[in-house]
């Protein structure tokens, strides 16, 4: 594809993730997107054959996103060689992260899995992609920091990294709710808080 056509598709993805998450996917029609977006509806139907089709290709980008995001937190902490720090660098990646967050800030996430029109088996299973992505990395950070620590009980590691995604989804939620991007950095400091005391000595 040329390079301004795959500038104006993700143009046309970027507003339409915009509007979404602020009205809802139902509610957001194609003359919205145009509008917000500054394109034409051929440009429109070139790249996206019917609103489905762009519902598909915008949760698959937001999830792609998604996962590039806990790849960048993985690499930042890669070089840590002690696994409880490397845990905990890892969650103060987010807490740093989060700071750049306002109350507009949304998660196309709640509009997929609470909107009838926007989910279907495409777009769920992109969220269980993503859901099982950050399962996976996370939970593995937490075996080999209970290693590390010689735990022997606790809660398990897939269910703590379950915790960490719900507390990013409901932060969201929160901050949309008051007015702030705030919540979602004090959420994710008290997580940090609570698993430094789990693993500590």
């Amino acid at each position: 594809m040329p390079r301004d056509g795959q500038l104006t598709r993700e143009r046309l993805l970027e507003a339409a993730e915009r509007l979404v998450e602020r009205n809802g996917f139902a509610a957001t029609s194609v003359d919205a997107i145009l509008e917000e977006s500054g394109s034409s509806k051929g440009a429109f139907f070139h790249h996206f054959a019917n609103k489905r089709a762009l519902a598909h290709a915008l949760v698959e980008r937001y999830v792609d996103a998604d996962l590039s995001l806990l790849r960048a937190g993985l690499d930042a902490v890669e070089a840590e060689p002690d696994p409880v720090q490397k845990l905990l660098a890892f969650l103060g990646f987010y807490e740093n992260w989060s700071g750049d967050l306002t109350s507009e800030s949304a998660c196309l996430y709640i509009a997929v899995v609470t909107e009838r029109d926007l989910l279907d088996d495409q777009t769920g299973g992109q969220v269980e992609r993503a859901i099982l992505g950050w399962r996976a990395a996370v939970a593995e950070l937490f075996r080999k920091a209970y290693a590390a620590r010689g735990l022997t009980h606790g809660p398990d590691p897939d269910d703590l990294a379950d915790q960490l995604f719900v507390v990013f989804e409901g932060s969201y939620l929160v901050c949309r709710a008051l007015g702030s991007g705030e919540p979602m950095r004090a959420q994710l400091r008290v997580y940090r808080q609570l698993v430094e005391s789990l693993l500590s000595d």
